[in-house]
């Protein structure tokens, strides 16, 4: 039997480290549920063992348990004495200032996997058009050697950037996986996702477009009121 306990009365939330775990991965496994899960409500959830059976599909406390300590020690979850809002308002009106913070010089847009921008900031219209466009091609182009990047030489993860004579991204491309739905997050100069910003941007397209989370919201309020 385990010897962990949960804390009583702890609002349990992504930490930018788990909210991009979530995002840029596509394995389906119990770590990555819980985190989806955590950020399927409006505000962040008091978390309990049977609510982590139902989001994860672990069956004994003793796996729930191991879990929480795992990605606990990995950095990925935070608890917090009081309930944490999730952004609200329109994508439009959110997502200009999320996107600001993720760029040392403030420029930063989000494209969706067909080329198009849902915002930008700090880059021109045409500019966006155009990053947006070859965000797609990345997309595709990864797909099509994604068995030599990621078997063959174990590289696993899907970003692609643009570098210097040094070695320094001068323009970053980060797919982000939301349910079905796949965005590319652009960034030019240092990336900071290390970030409440970060959690709240994965927070607030998982409540738009992760349709995995809709056969989860009846769970979750029966379980809270």
């Amino acid at each position: 039997m385990s010897d962990y306990q949960l804390i009583k009365r702890c609002y349990v939330l992504p930490t930018p480290g788990g909210a991009f775990y979530a995002a840029t991965t596509q394995t389906d496994e119990p770590a990555k549920r819980l985190l989806v899960a955590l950020m399927s409500d409006s505000h962040s959830q008091l978390l309990g063992v049977p609510q982590v059976c139902k989001w994860t599909g672990l069956k004994k406390q003793d796996d729930v348990l191991d879990l929480l300590y795992r990605i606990q020690n990995l950095g990925w979850i935070q608890g917090e004495e009081v309930s944490r809002a999730a952004p609200t308002g329109t994508l439009e009106d959110i997502l200009p200032d999320l996107l600001e913070s993720f760029s040392s010089i403030g420029k930063a847009l989000l494209a969706d996997s067909q080329g198009f921008y849902l915002a930008s900031h700090g880059f021109s219209h045409e500019t966006s058009e155009e990053l947006s466009a070859l965000s797609a091609d990345l997309l595709a182009l990864h797909e099509r050697h994604k068995g030599l990047l990621n078997n063959n030489i174990g590289l696993h993860s899907e970003a692609w950037s643009v570098v210097d004579a040094a070695g320094n991204s001068q323009v970053g491309f980060w797919p982000l996986h939301i349910g079905r739905q796949r965005f590319v997050l652009v960034l030019s100069g240092v990336p900071h996702f290390n970030q409440l910003s970060f959690v709240q941007l994965v927070w607030v397209l998982s409540k738009r477009y992760n349709t995995i989370t809709d056969s989860n919201v009846a769970k979750i309020r029966t379980d809270f009121g």
